[in-house]
């Protein structure tokens, strides 16, 4: 019989939430805990409990204080958390083109220059890498995703631009991230994605979500200019693969 999982850290998150922290690090295995315990309460839900937001480490849960107290709801989410992990399911996979370099990737040459090789090389790399959706976070559809390939982990920009594409492609720290919406970003840049991974008025708003696998394939910037058109008009142009 399969031993219990350790019990998670229980935090309030004021008087109607509680962070279930299962690690005070970007953790892979923490991540896939975070991410069972969501589909858990989602599947068997818990009277009260009003909203789950998964993060890499810690799952927050929002819930009416009128229906369940702090300590009744932590004693359920204790007794779900601590079970042993459900087998893996098979995950969506999506492939995600990208233009790389030029007006698209801006930092490319630089991030090159740092890691001692060739732009060539960083794409090969990035797009050699098999990632996972950790989080939806910071922005509408901001993708951040682990699986970075090591020799990519780099210290994100001393000085973070205050503006940044809408669909760019990066890199931080020891992540990857596809950012949907133009924002603030101290993140390295690579390149561009025509894919919105989330469009308002779109069904599905959301194209990716945590657990998600993500591949990338690099296109010209005519293809980008192309397949950019096809998006704003609505049209999905990620590649879900069927595994």
């Amino acid at each position: 019989m399969a031993a219990t999982l350790p019990p998670p850290r229980l935090l309030p998150s004021g008087d109607s939430a509680v962070t279930v922290e299962f690690s005070r690090t970007i953790d892979e295995d923490a991540n896939q805990r975070v991410l069972a315990l969501d589909k858990a309460l989602a599947a068997s839900p818990i009277d009260g409990i009003t909203e789950t937001v998964p993060t890499y480490r810690s799952l927050l849960v929002h819930y009416d204080p009128g229906k369940i107290g702090f300590d009744a709801l932590g004693e359920k989410i204790l007794a779900i958390a601590t079970q042993p992990l459900p087998p893996v399911t098979k995950a969506r996979r999506w492939r995600i083109p990208v233009a790389y370099g030029g007006e698209h990737g801006i930092d490319l040459e630089d991030v090159a220059k740092a890691l001692g090789t060739t732009p060539d090389d960083i794409v090969a790399r990035h797009v050699g890498g098999d990632y996972k959706v950790a989080m939806i976070g910071f922005t509408p559809g901001w993708s951040y995703l682990s699986g970075l390939d090591k020799s990519l982990h780099m210290s994100r920009r001393q000085n973070p631009r205050l503006l940044t594409p809408a669909g760019t492609i990066s890199i931080g720290g020891v992540q990857a991230g596809i950012q949907c919406l133009a924002a603030p970003s101290g993140w390295h840049l690579l390149g561009r994605t025509p894919v919105r991974t989330y469009q308002l008025h779109r069904n599905p708003t959301f194209l990716t979500e945590p657990g998600d696998r993500v591949t990338f394939f690099a296109i010209d910037h005519k293809t980008f200019e192309e397949m950019d058109r096809a998006a704003e008009a609505g049209e999905i142009i990620a590649e879900q693969v069927v595994a």
